[in-house]
């Protein structure tokens, strides 16, 4: 289909956003895993009036972001996180309820971030399918350009950034609603700085952004450079190949059509070529040909966390419900690596954590044994 035909049949999608039916699912997506938080359960206490609200606030075109609340976290490494208001975030939900199907049918493949059926794990998987085809199944020596980009998220041009969702996105009032949302400044003392760059680290509608914006990276390195072997996880993306040249070759070429055409660039220390025999760190892992091991910082935020649940449990701010549905969550995500001993060890420790704790989960699997 011609593109100019495809983006004419997204022309009015303002009804469907102020639709009740959306605001509903959008309300009910922002709250997802946050039903006891306070800011939720307030909300919840005039659900209708404000959903009404929201739409009317929409319709009228009076509809304005509240300021982000800015925190500092460290995982290990220290990052800035914007949060949104509540409200806010029903109204990023409603927004990418109706335009991400759109764009998500022109993501290549191996997009992993952000997206339905993809997540890190699934890209760790994959880099473990195009390590054997590289390396033709160990037999080659296997290189890998593992790149990232510089300050990426504020650094993304909106003028740009708007222009790529023209092309798809024709509704005026879509396009009204998403420079509302991009204008509301990372910090108060950037603004005048750098006005029109950067998206909140934190907010649903940046993770969406950022894969719009890097779609233009995709394509260019799938179709013009011809890439085989490429996975991109937000800012994050690897190329493997068994010809150190020809990564060198792409680097440069990539490193060229971001300075030109997205005004970004690559992380100068943290993009390197490396070979598979030294083990490149990708997304928590460490992967080498015959194994992975996990990252010696992710060790170290999981045993963090378990003396902070420990903490937590004792003062009795958490109940171990919660607690083994992590612990759940980390067993599963360090299986995924070579981590028998690990495991084994960490099993142990949560033994002596929480002596004669159970869980609900546990119960109810005892129960169907019995």
């Amino acid at each position: 289909m011609h593109a100019e035909t495809f983006a004419k049949m997204y022309r009015n999608l303002w009804k469907e956003l102020c639709s009740h039916e959306n605001l509903e699912l959008a309300y009910k997506k922002a709250r997802k895993h946050k039903t006891t938080k306070e800011y939720v359960i307030e909300f919840e206490k005039s659900l209708e009036n404000n959903l009404l609200l929201l739409r009317s606030e929409l319709l009228l075109h009076c509809y304005k972001p509240k300021p982000l609340v800015n925190f500092i976290i460290r995982d290990p490494k220290t990052r800035k996180i914007s949060k949104s208001h509540f409200r806010d975030r029903v109204i990023h939900h409603a927004l990418c309820n109706i335009i991400e199907p759109i764009f998500d049918k022109t993501f290549i493949h191996d997009s992993y971030a952000n997206r339905i059926g993809k997540g890190a794990l699934a890209a760790v998987k994959r880099f473990e399918h195009f390590k054997r085809k590289a390396s033709r199944n160990n037999t080659l020596t296997c290189y890998v350009l593992k790149a990232d980009i510089s300050k990426y998220f504020e650094s993304v041009n909106h003028k740009i950034l708007m222009n790529i969702i023209k092309k798809k996105i024709k509704d005026k009032n879509i396009l009204w609603l998403i420079k509302l949302i991009l204008a509301n400044p990372i910090e108060r003392e950037r603004e005048r700085e750098r006005e029109g760059n950067g998206m909140p680290l934190g907010n649903l509608t940046s993770q969406f952004f950022a894969n719009v914006y890097l779609n233009e990276l995709d394509q260019y390195s799938k179709h013009k450079l011809k890439v085989k072997y490429y996975i991109r996880y937000v800012d994050d993306f690897v190329i493997l190949h068994n010809d150190k040249a020809i990564l060198e070759f792409y680097k440069r070429e990539i490193d060229n059509f971001l300075k030109d055409n997205l005004k970004i660039e690559l992380h100068k220390d943290k993009s390197k070529i490396v070979s598979l025999d030294k083990g490149v760190t990708f997304l928590g892992f460490r992967i080498f040909y015959y194994h992975k091991l996990l990252k010696k910082s992710n060790i170290r935020k999981i045993k963090n966390n378990l003396r902070m649940f420990k903490e937590n449990f004792d003062k009795s701010k958490i109940d171990y419900d919660k607690i083994y549905d992590s612990f759940e969550g980390w067993i599963e995500y360090v299986k995924h690596a070579n981590t028998y001993k690990f495991r084994k060890k960490f099993a142990k420790e949560i033994e002596n954590s929480f002596p004669n704790q159970i869980s609900i989960k546990e119960i109810n699997r005892m129960s169907k044994k019995i």
